[in-house]
């Protein structure tokens, strides 16, 4: 198989005629051996706009020997003059031959000026998939270049021929691909690369939830400990599947009124998806009682109405998943457990370094105990920075396959600075090709007590934010924005390919400070920028270069 760059391909959505170039580039790599190198330019973002990566060349094969073969594609109908080949573009009819040698010289001029060990053979060829070419003599182009709907299926055959495989090895090949990489200037179409990750990450951490629901024990009590992005909510997602296939009911609880609205549009039909205290409030209506939330303690009154509550039929279940269990007490686990039926199954989920309220561990006795290590999610720089902050004694593993990412970090001084480095940070993400739509700004403060919980707008960005408020079915109302916006609290389970984590304040890099910056930066699944106060710099820098 041929070596293609840049890679990603395979995942690339299009349409018209770039579909087309992606139906050749998979004829390329499935049928040119592995002595070849096939350079292409139709999903990536280049400095010099434009479809093609050098003028109008849509690919560049290079042999061993470093020889060139340049291939222009044209797709669709083509129009036979008296000056050759022309092809229609809007309103406008370019000539083909004139652009194939226009670019084809640009190329030789530049590339053997860069060439040190001598100077690289270069062909070209046209390829015109779809149309048949009835006049080969005139089309301004040796007919010989020319492979059009008539001859398409000896496309491969043709290259290999112009190119040979067997061309012996040549420095000036080394020479050649460096050029063609600069050439490219690529910066990948973040979009694309994101859709990939996420594809990898399910699969990878999908390994959890594959094993773990191999295991047998009698009565099914399984306790995960897994850390974030090792795959705890596909696990999840997975049990409830499997229970709603057999006929089961699952029911999914977690702390997280974010992460539960997340969870229930997701999660099979028929499982029952709620916090903890939506779980107690459906349980208390149900009896006939409405809580009043205006009072104070109301949420204390709802935990102990499930102490002493015997539930009815309605609300027994098969399988009970508890999400999030580090945030958990003693007499909701015990409340929970009430709500299973005798043969049920419970399922556990935790992770101690996102336990955000330092509350104690919940005692499980006689559960089994199943450790997730490896964090599949996290860039493996970001993770190996983090590492270094939290020490040796998490044994968290990296396996993501991703690298390079690295985590910026911008300092800010007082309110204003505060702003003006919020946006600057997202102006760096926008920079590196994240849309909107793929970044998240994360406040390291809490919703009550962010400066930006106001704020309809940040620079020229308006902001999602939750307001506070939830519609008449029960779902949470966000502003009309184009930038996601929410605190460390709320976001955690959740994530993002590009994250703004901002307003990180604290004067001592203690435990609690650990384990919110480990929940916030571990969000990021392709890239993080870090906005921090001068002093908490001073600290998390001073501990990284311990």
């Amino acid at each position: 198989m041929a070596h293609i760059i840049p890679e990603g391909w395979q995942a690339l959505a299009t349409t018209g005629a770039q579909q087309r170039e992606i139906e050749t580039l998979a004829l390329l790599a499935a049928n040119l051996p592995d002595a070849y190198t096939v350079y292409h330019g139709v999903h990536w973002t280049r400095v010099n706009q434009g479809h093609a990566f050098v003028g109008e060349i849509d690919f560049a094969i290079v042999n061993p020997a470093g020889n060139l073969l340049l291939i222009e594609q044209k797709s669709g109908f083509l129009s036979e003059t008296p000056e050759g080949l022309a092809k229609q573009y809007d309103k406008t009819e370019k000539l083909v031959p004139a652009q194939m040698t226009r670019s084809a010289e640009a190329l030789r001029n530049r590339l053997n000026k860069y060439c040190t060990s001598g100077k690289p053979t270069q062909d070209s060829l046209l390829y015109c998939p779809d149309y048949q070419v009835k006049q080969p003599g005139t089309a301004g182009i040796d007919p010989e270049r020319i492979v059009d709907a008539n001859r398409r299926e000896h496309l491969v055959r043709i290259i290999r021929t112009l190119l040979p495989e067997d061309a012996p090895a040549s420095p000036i090949a080394d020479e050649v691909n460096r050029f063609l990489r600069n050439e490219l200037r690529l910066v990948a179409d973040v979009a694309t690369v994101a859709g990939q990750v996420r594809t990898l990450y399910t699969r990878l951490s999908g390994g959890l939830a594959e094993w773990a629901r191999c295991i047998e024990c009698e009565p099914f009590r399984l306790r995960v400990i897994g850390t974030a992005g090792s795959g705890k909510t596909q696990l999840a997602l997975d049990v409830l599947q499997d229970a709603v296939a057999v006929g089961r009911r699952p029911l999914y609880v977690c702390y997280n009124r974010p992460l539960a609205d997340h969870i229930a549009l997701i999660a099979p039909t028929g499982s029952t998806v709620a916090t903890y205290h939506q779980l107690c409030d459906r349980i208390l209506r149900a009896t006939g009682q409405v809580p009043d939330f205006s009072k104070p303690g109301a949420f204390q009154a709802l935990e102990s109405f499930m102490v002493d509550h015997k539930p009815d039929a309605a609300w027994r279940f098969d399988e009970l998943v508890v999400d999030e269990g580090q945030d958990f007490q003693p007499a909701w686990r015990d409340a929970l457990l009430k709500l299973l039926k005798p043969d049920g199954r419970a399922w556990w989920l935790e992770d101690p370094m996102q336990n955000l309220y330092g509350r104690p561990p919940v005692e499980l006795p006689g559960w089994i105990v199943l450790r997730a290590h490896t964090n599949y999610r996290t860039p493996r720089d970001i993770l190996a920075t983090l590492l270094r902050l939290v020490g040796p004694a998490q044994s968290i593993e990296s396996g993501s396959p991703l690298d390079g990412s690295d985590v910026e970090i911008l300092t800010y001084n007082g309110h204003t600075g505060l702003m003006e480095k919020t946006k600057s940070a997202i102006t760096r993400g926008l920079g590196a090709g994240f849309k909107k739509d793929m970044i998240a700004v994360v406040t390291y403060r809490g919703r009550e007590h962010s400066s930006f919980t106001l704020l309809d707008k940040l620079g020229p960005h308006t902001l999602k934010a939750f307001t506070g408020q939830y519609d008449l079915f029960g779902s949470p109302v966000y502003s009309e924005g184009e930038l996601f916006i929410d605190s460390v609290h709320r976001f955690k389970g959740q994530s993002a390919p590009c994250i703004v984590f901002t307003e990180i304040d604290f004067e001592e890099l203690d435990e609690a400070a650990l384990r919110k910056l480990f929940v916030g930066m571990t969000r990021a699944t392709m890239k993080l920028i870090l906005v921090m106060s001068e002093r908490a710099t001073a600290a998390m820098l001073g501990r990284l270069g311990d």
